[in-house]
């Protein structure tokens, strides 16, 4: 991840300075680490302290705290007790119409492949070195998942995840192995570059990707991505159950009314 030169944001809408186009680089680096500080602290769990930011931004310190005063300032930052900070106005404002914007069309997609499966559905977008889910519609069934609409979680373990790697340049995905390291989560989490990359090939291969107990115990998915334009992914849909009720083989089966799905969706995300 860059932590190039830490260079002042310039002011909303403000020009770049006059005879210094060598400083493009510079600024296009600050605000890659704005935007990373702003996931950082609209993630749950907040308000979050400035450690925390700084770690899950993977912004120096200093940088940080300059950053989160600019942010400030212009309401998209609020800041709390105990030097903590949370999603300020404009940060709330600006989620509430992203997802007042959202088609229709995309609700009653999700919903067809949880009525068509009977199991609950995820939609996730590829947050960085993670992904979020934006939208969660439980099943009937009498259970639920501890997955929650906002929760961030790692790419390597999970169905969607791993749909996403699958389908990211392969030195991408070194730097993020590199960056992330590969934490088990599980005992059956794959924790080495040589059983992920075996995984993601099989997931090329069949088109979609299995969870068997690698996120969560007892937690089966099955997962596919949303491909944007160039194939680059966007994002995934998980369809999840529970392994007492639901075989490998079963779940399986779900692969192509799920992989419709996420075609349905490309054009809509």
């Amino acid at each position: 991840m860059s932590t190039a030169d830490d260079n002042p944001i310039p002011e909303a809408g403000a020009a770049p300075p006059p005879g210094r186009g060598g400083r493009a680089s510079a600024a296009g680096s600050a605000l890659e680490k704005s935007l990373r500080i702003l996931e950082a602290v609209a993630a749950p769990g907040g308000p979050h302290r400035l450690t925390d930011l700084t770690a899950a931004a993977a912004v120096p310190k200093s940088s940080t705290f300059r950053i989160l005063a600019s942010l400030i300032e212009q309401g998209f930052v609020r800041p709390e007790a105990d030097s903590r900070y949370a999603a300020g106005p404009r940060l709330r404002g600006l989620a509430a119409l992203v997802g007042a914007g959202e088609p229709a069309d995309v609700e009653r997609i999700l919903d067809e492949l949880r009525r068509a499966t009977g199991q609950t559905v995820h939609l996730a977008l590829h947050t960085g070195e993670s992904l979020t889910y934006i939208r969660k519609l439980e099943s009937d069934q009498p259970f639920r998942t501890a997955s929650r609409v906002g929760m961030r979680m790692p790419l390597h373990t999970t169905a969607i995840g791993k749909g996403i790697l699958a389908h990211l340049p392969a030195e991408e995905v070194r730097e993020l192995i590199a960056a992330t390291g590969l934490p088990g989560r599980t005992p059956r989490s794959l924790t080495t570059p040589q059983a992920l990359r075996a995984e993601l090939e099989a997931v090329r291969a069949r088109g979609f990707a299995v969870d068997d107990e690698e996120n969560e115990p007892t937690i089966r998915c099955v997962g596919a991505p949303v491909l944007g334009p160039g194939g680059r992914p966007v994002g995934g849909v998980s369809v999840t159950t529970v392994t007492f009720l639901v075989s490998r083989e079963q779940i399986e089966s779900y692969a192509p009314a799920l992989r419709a799905a996420t075609k349905a969706l490309a054009p809509l995300l």
